[in-house]
């Protein structure tokens, strides 16, 4: 997947600015693709050359002038052969897994400082996508909103990227303990 197409699914919902898309794409889309705004504004113009968006002008009175953008049909139509061509499978790239695989030849305190912090990011995260979905499903109960709510998509991913988070969170938490628990040993020896 590039850019390209986590930016097209973020413009489904509505038109949008740059720093609109940049708060929604932190939010929602951040569950699955990771990108800084300024990508994300490199990434707009290039879609916009392309047809894939189009930008209009919005002129305010007391704010600077903005662009909003919107999925056109050729973006559409991208996204489209996007979800119908083969999923490579996912696999994880983290810093931190590295670290820890390493853990048994340095010094375990910074990895456990890490993974410490890395849990409490993923707490804050878990509560952020809870509310999300409160908010993306309304006074509907989940299974009535998975089988009735108009727009699932959003949902069902961050349902991914709250179980991401849980499970990032309980590996994190637990493998701080174990290494705790043997530096423990370790100094007890």
């Amino acid at each position: 997947m590039a850019l390209r197409h986590a930016v097209l699914a973020a413009l489904l919902d509505g038109e949008y600015s740059g720093y609109e898309l940049a708060k929604v794409f932190g939010l929602g889309v951040a569950n699955f693709w990771h990108a800084v705004p300024q990508q994300l504004y490199v990434e707009l113009a290039k879609l916009e050359r392309e047809g894939l968006v189009a930008g209009r002008q919005v002129v305010q009175e007391s704010r600077p002038n903005k662009r909003l953008f919107r999925v056109t049909d050729a973006g559409l139509t991208e996204l489209e052969q996007f979800a119908a061509a083969s999923a490579k499978p996912s696999f994880i790239r983290d810093d931190l897994t590295v670290k820890v695989q390493v853990v048994d030849r340095i010094d375990a305190g910074p990895v456990i400082e890490q993974l410490d912090e890395r849990a409490v990011a993923a707490e804050a995260k878990i509560e952020l996508l809870d509310k999300l979905l409160l908010r993306l499903r309304g006074d509907m109960e989940e299974e009535d909103f998975l089988r009735r709510g108009e727009r699932i998509g959003p949902y069902l991913t961050c349902l991914r990227g709250l179980a991401f988070e849980r499970d990032h969170r309980d590996w994190c938490l637990r493998t701080a303990a174990v290494l705790r628990e043997r530096r423990t040993a370790h100094v007890e020896r």
